[in-house]
């Protein structure tokens, strides 16, 4: 499987598109959150993302944070990730460092693994060597590939709902 990391470009808008649908058909909560935005005004989503990685007019609560599509051979966005630099208490207690999700049409095919490497070498690139990652203890998927990442199980938080949040520590 040939796939890499790249930053969002409006060469791909259309291919965006493509992966935002898939989300929306599919009724699922959409994983990271910043592919939640409507993609409608594409320039504008990409200068949200670049402030986003500058650091530049966060909203109070957020952390300086990156995001990047995981892309095959032939330019179809098969995943997306959003590295945070740096953890707050919220972010130390139900988001991590890392959230990442791989669009509904291709799941199970390897992709969610590959993803969390390649973000963790990006993550190390950043200069973060110990990143939390978190899922809902529902979600065997999510647990299974943060396992397979080298995830060390920490203690598990629950939230205000009663979600129970599985957090792991992976050293790269």
């Amino acid at each position: 499987m040939t796939v890499r990391l790249i930053k969002p470009t409006a060469e791909l808008q259309e291919e965006y598109l493509s992966f935002y649908l898939d989300w929306k058909e599919s009724n699922e909560p959409m994983v990271p959150w910043v592919i939640t935005k409507d993609p409608t005004d594409f320039a504008a989503i990409l200068r949200f993302l670049e402030d986003n990685e500058q650091g530049k007019d966060l909203p109070d609560g957020y952390v300086r944070n990156s995001t990047l599509w995981l892309v095959t051979e032939t330019n179809r966005i098969a995943g997306a990730v959003n590295i945070r630099h740096e953890l707050n208490e919220k972010l130390l207690n139900s988001g991590g460092h890392i959230g990442y999700g791989i669009r509904p049409s291709e799941r199970q095919k390897g992709y969610a693994t590959r993803l969390l490497s390649l973000a963790l070498q990006e993550a190390k690139i950043l200069g973060i060597h110990q990143v939390l990652v978190v899922c809902d203890a529902h979600n065997i998927g999510s647990k299974k590939t943060i396992l397979n990442n080298g995830g060390i199980p920490d203690q598990d938080f629950i939230e205000e709902d009663g979600n129970v949040l599985n957090r792991f520590w992976i050293e790269v």
